[in-house]
C-alpha cells in the first residue's frame, strides 16, 4: 500500500514538474521583438513589435494599431501571420 502512495505523489508530483517546464519555455518565448519580411525578404529582425507594426502598416498601407494586435499575437504564439500582399510578396510578420 506505501509503495502505490508513492508512486502516485511520484507521478503527480513528475506531471507537474513536466507541465511547469513547459510553460516556462513557452514565457521565454515573449521578448516584445519580431521580424517582418516582404516575400522571402527579411526587411526587419528583433524589431520591437511597435517598430515592426509602423513599417509594416505602412508597407501595407493599414493602420498601425491592429497591425500591433497581430504582432503581439505572433510574439506570444510564434506562428507566422500575413499582414497584406504587396507587390512584391505577402507582408509577414514572424517570431524572431
Amino acid at each position: 500500500m506505501l509503495r502505490a502512495t508513492r508512486q502516485i505523489v511520484g507521478a503527480i508530483a513528475l506531471a507537474g514538474m513536466l507541465g511547469f517546464g513547459s510553460y516556462a519555455m513557452a514565457q521565454t518565448n515573449q521578448d516584445g521583438l519580431i521580424n517582418v519580411n516582404v516575400g522571402d525578404v527579411n526587411v526587419l529582425n528583433n524589431a520591437d513589435i511597435g517598430v515592426a507594426a509602423q513599417v509594416a502598416a505602412n508597407i501595407c498601407g493599414v493602420k498601425v494599431g491592429p497591425v500591433a494586435v497581430l504582432g503581439a499575437a505572433v510574439d506570444r504564439s510564434g506562428a507566422t501571420r500575413t499582414v497584406c500582399e504587396s507587390g512584391r510578396g505577402p507582408v509577414t510578420l514572424t517570431q524572431n
